[in-house]
């Protein structure tokens, strides 16, 4: 599998971010700050995206 972002995983699943924020126990907007780059993920909600995602951690790329 080749690298993604993160707004690509969520799409690739089909997901609209206010489906993939309730999913993930989050709110849109801290959502679209992870997939901008303003804030990251910790590691228990890195686990989760994994699991919703269907995606490994290594395969994701963090916006800078």
């Amino acid at each position: 599998m080749s690298k993604m972002t993160l707004k690509a995983a969520r799409i690739n699943r089909n997901l609209t971010a206010k489906e993939a924020a309730e999913k993930l126990g989050i709110s849109v907007e801290t959502l679209s700050n992870w997939e901008k780059g303003e804030t990251y993920p910790d590691i228990p909600k890195l686990k989760r995206i994994e699991t919703v995602y269907q995606v490994g951690y290594n395969d994701l790329i963090f916006l800078m």
